[in-house]
């Protein structure tokens, strides 16, 4: 039994890709040896932990897990929901490191479930292991357990063998609906499927900065992320609606990313500024929110006021920044002129 996806390359599609081709390039261009990745990459990364758990139903905000990255203590929260973060910012440290491997075995994915799914946070299953019991997830029934080890060995043949040959694109997206469709996990399919779908990318050079976070178009409408998973589920296989949906939100994703990019070059950067952890971590703190109150700032940064007026200093003198209102009520933003 050999797996070969269906689906057709159609115009719209072929678009869509021409079209993230080239914000890619123009991101790549424009983030060569600049100080202000390590900033962009923490920011992507807490999105990326947010949005993916939270559609699995994790209740913490993005700025608790901006805290839970940052090893700030998140106060009257569930240990669960704590958990379920920390493994996700582990398993994207963990294909990160992977990122070029070249064959993808059992054990690899076997790995990746320990991470994410380990430590408590499943219902049902053991980490690490295909699951031995059916499940259901909403109208679709995957296959028995009996098949399941079966089905992941020709996925992961296409995977190593056959995604190349396709744009990465495609190539991810079809990982991403084959691993959900088989539901190989008794639990956590979910946020690995996704985090697969992330790697497949990270193998093929296509993000080589880690830079942006896709499964932020997924959470924002999460129903119509399931209703695409379910149009395929219910018809005859034919993968066509489900990529051009993923090269969408891919597209969508870049052109935010590019939005971040513009903003944070647009800032009038003293030549011999060398930016450090705090300050690039402020910086992305101004560009999630916009503008905030200094006791906001010391607080988000696990500061004193002191601390942060010092911090804050050579980035005003600089032009990063810019302070805005009475100095009472004053608050801080972004130099986007």
């Amino acid at each position: 039994m050999n797996y070969e996806p269906v689906f057709s390359v159609t115009p719209l599609l072929i678009n869509r890709i021409e079209q993230i081709a080239a914000l890619r390039e123009r991101i790549l261009g424009a983030t060569v040896n600049v100080a202000w990745i390590p900033a962009l990459q923490m920011d992507s990364k807490a999105r990326n932990a947010h949005c993916s758990t939270a559609i699995e139903g994790n209740p913490l905000t993005l700025e608790q897990v901006r805290a839970i990255e940052e090893g700030r203590e998140v106060p009257a929260v569930a240990e669960r929901a704590t958990r379920e973060v920390e493994n996700y910012f582990a398993g994207l440290r963990h294909i990160e490191k992977r990122a070029d491997i070249k064959t993808i075995r059992h054990e690899e994915l076997f790995e990746l479930h320990r991470i994410i799914a380990g430590g408590g946070v499943m219902d049902q299953g053991e980490a690490g292991r295909y699951r031995t019991i059916n499940v259901r997830v909403g109208a679709h029934f995957p296959p028995p357990p009996n098949e399941v080890s079966v089905l992941m060995f020709d996925l992961l043949e296409w995977w190593n063998k056959e995604a190349a040959k396709n744009s990465p694109v495609i190539s991810s997206a079809v990982l991403h609906y084959r691993f959900e469709e088989i539901h190989p996990f008794a639990d956590g399919n979910g946020r690995v499927g996704r985090t697969l779908a992330l790697w497949e990318l990270y193998r093929r050079g296509f993000d080589t900065q880690h830079i942006f976070s896709v499964d932020e178009f997924y959470w924002e409408d999460c129903l119509r992320y399931y209703a695409e998973l379910q149009t395929v589920q219910q018809g005859n296989g034919d993968l066509t609606s489900w990529i051009e949906y993923c090269a969408e939100g891919l597209l969508q994703t870049l052109e935010r990313t590019w939005a971040r990019v513009q903003k944070f070059s647009a800032i009038a950067v003293a030549p011999k500024l060398i930016l450090r952890p705090k300050q690039e971590q402020l910086l992305a703190l101004l560009q999630a929110h916009g503008r905030m109150a200094p006791s906001e700032i010391w607080d988000a940064l696990g500061i004193s006021r002191q601390g942060a007026i010092k911090l804050m200093r050579p980035l005003l003198d600089a032009g990063f920044i810019v302070r805005e209102g009475t100095r009472k009520s004053g608050s801080y933003r972004l130099n986007t002129m």
